[in-house]
This record gives C-alpha cells, structure tokens and sequence, in this order.
C-alpha cells in the first residue's frame, strides 16, 4: 500500500490474480464455516455426592421452584444425566435448559423486591447404578416421564453430561 495513498484508496495489490483468488477463498471458507447464534438459556447446577458403595452411572433430579407469595404455584425442571460418580466422591451436575425458573410471574413478588422471588430446591428422583440396580424417590412415577424419557434418548449424545426431560 502507499503511504502517501488518500484515505479510502484501493489497494492496487487487491487487483492481482493472487489478491482477487485470496478473496475468494476467503469468501468461500466464511461460507463454509456455520454460523452458530448464541442462545439465551438458563444452567441449573448441584453437587451431588456418592454416599453409596456403587458406582452412580444415571441420575434422574429436578429442580423445583415455588413462588414465595403464593405457596401452591411450584415449577420443576426435570433433568437426566450420565454421571459415572464413584462410591465416596462427589460430582457437580450442570444442566441447561431455554426454560427459566417459573412461567408465571407473580406481581406481588415485583412489587416486593426485598426477597427472594422463589424457594429452590433439588430433588432426586431415582439412580441407576452400574450394577444395574435401581434406587428410586417412593412419590415418583417413571411413567409420567416415560415420553419424554424416550425423547431424550431418541438422539445421540454429544459432550453434554444433561438433558432436560
């Protein structure tokens, strides 16, 4: 480029053959490469500890949020995870969800902004060991997640530890 060149001048080395097939090649690799947009979510994280003398290979939990003014409005995530936690240590789970902590907002939790909207809390549904046996929470009912169960399942898995059910 010159240096005594007008601002906005066109660089003549731009016109050669090897300045137009570098621009093309550039073009065609910005075409080739995806174009991933960022996605708004939320991550929903617990530690979880192996009190057990088994190892832990799948954990079924969710985290539940109910609405501090108004008790009887709860929301729950339900999540499935391959963890592989061995006996005696512990693993901190992450999952993400597009789904917040409530779908309902409740207008007397904006109107008091000195607490905290939501009671959370996390509950563990059932784990499957390696062994193949099976512990599960007495009050859940695998079958009311079996369609979504099979959803989750229905791809294959990449480097994600959860998915949402």
């Amino acid at each position: 480029m010159r240096i005594n060149a007008p601002v906005g001048a066109r660089d003549p080395n731009d016109d050669t053959v090897d300045g137009r097939s570098a621009a093309i090649e550039k073009n065609v690799q910005a075409s080739r490469t995806p174009q991933s947009k960022p996605v708004d979510g939320f991550a929903y994280r617990v530690k979880v500890q192996n009190a057990s003398k088994k190892v832990v290979e799948i954990l079924f939990w969710e985290y539940q949020f109910v609405d501090s003014s108004d008790p009887a409005t709860m929301a729950r995530r339900q999540f499935l995870c391959g963890v592989n936690i061995k006996p005696d240590k512990e693993k901190e789970i992450q999952a993400f969800s597009l789904s917040g902590p409530s779908d309902v907002i409740s207008v007397g939790n904006l109107a008091n902004k000195s607490g905290n909207a939501f009671q959370e809390k996390v509950v563990i549904n059932r784990v499957e060991y390696a062994d193949g046996s099976i512990w599960q929470r007495k009050d859940w009912n695998f079958g009311e997640i079996r369609l979504t169960y099979q959803r989750a399942l229905g791809t294959p898995w990449g480097a994600e530890m959860c998915r949402g059910l």
